[in-house]
């Protein structure tokens, strides 16, 4: 569903994810201020036609705050190795002037998808240190838990069954 919502523009899809999101994660949203969704790139936003996170966002039930820019196109984080994820988006957002009126507040940082948590982490930072938020959640429509060596060599993990 996230893969067709993403890469096949099916927007439709946002509304059911979204009310998963709000029935897997109440207690994230319960006592937040508002939504703040990961933003894309200007130009993959344009490539794209739409933010998928902002999709998601704005069915969460809570008011939807574009706090966030991204300051720099990066490199998608697909196949990157966790180390790489985090340099990728180092420094790569900012706070919008939408940011000043959070000062103080609890908000919750929306995505499609977490590997590393990588791009969770650098948002929530300027969210912290720049506009002064005092607390960010974050939820996203699903988590990449990455397989381990070790089950990866017994056979485990990318979606083979264990003996």
């Amino acid at each position: 569903m996230i893969h067709a919502l993403k890469y096949d523009g099916r927007r439709s899809l946002a509304r059911p994810i979204a009310a998963m999101m709000r029935s897997r994660g109440g207690e994230i949203i319960d006592g937040a201020a508002c939504a703040v969704p990961v933003p894309l790139h200007g130009s993959r936003r344009r490539h794209r036609g739409f933010n998928q996170a902002d999709d998601l966002a704005r069915h969460l039930g809570l008011p939807v705050v574009r706090a966030l820019r991204r300051t720099r196109a990066t490199a998608t984080q697909t196949g990157l190795p966790a180390a790489r994820r985090h340099r990728n988006v180092r420094d790569a957002f900012a706070p919008t002037r939408a940011a000043r009126s959070l000062a103080g507040s609890i908000v919750v940082l929306v995505d499609d998808v977490s590997t590393t948590g990588a791009t969770l982490d650098a948002c929530a930072r300027v969210l912290k240190e720049a506009a002064g938020v005092r607390e960010v959640r974050a939820l996203t429509a699903a988590r990449v838990n990455a397989p381990r060596l070790g089950d990866r060599a017994r056979g485990q993990g990318l979606g083979a069954s264990p003996d």
